[in-house]
């Protein structure tokens, strides 16, 4: 079965309340089985437009990357990100290449 992944580009504009949104994000995505791929580090945009921090997160799949999105917990942290934050968010199918 695909993964499915969050795709995130980000542009804080308030660090302390961002700050806030980040740290109740853990337990969050804990309970939904998620890893961080991709959490900020250094990137070149070589076409189309960019933000300056960049996040994939992985999770179990699909159906499962949704579920954590529509929680209540998650809800009510993104009020958060919200408040401090510019962002881009998408919620995408991994491909699961055909064996054999």
């Amino acid at each position: 079965m695909a993964k499915g992944y969050w795709i995130a580009r980000v542009e804080i504009t308030d660090p302390d309340v961002y700050a806030t949104y980040v740290a109740a994000n853990p337990a969050i995505f804990a309970k939904f089985g998620a890893r961080f791929l991709v959490r900020g580090g250094p990137f070149e945009a070589p076409e189309g437009e960019s933000r300056p921090r960049n996040v994939v997160i992985e999770f179990p799949d699909y159906a499962t990357a949704l579920a954590c999105y529509r929680s209540p917990e998650y809800q009510e942290n993104r009020k958060r990100r919200v408040a401090s934050a510019v962002s881009d968010l998408m919620i995408i199918d991994g491909y699961d290449a055909p064996t054999g």
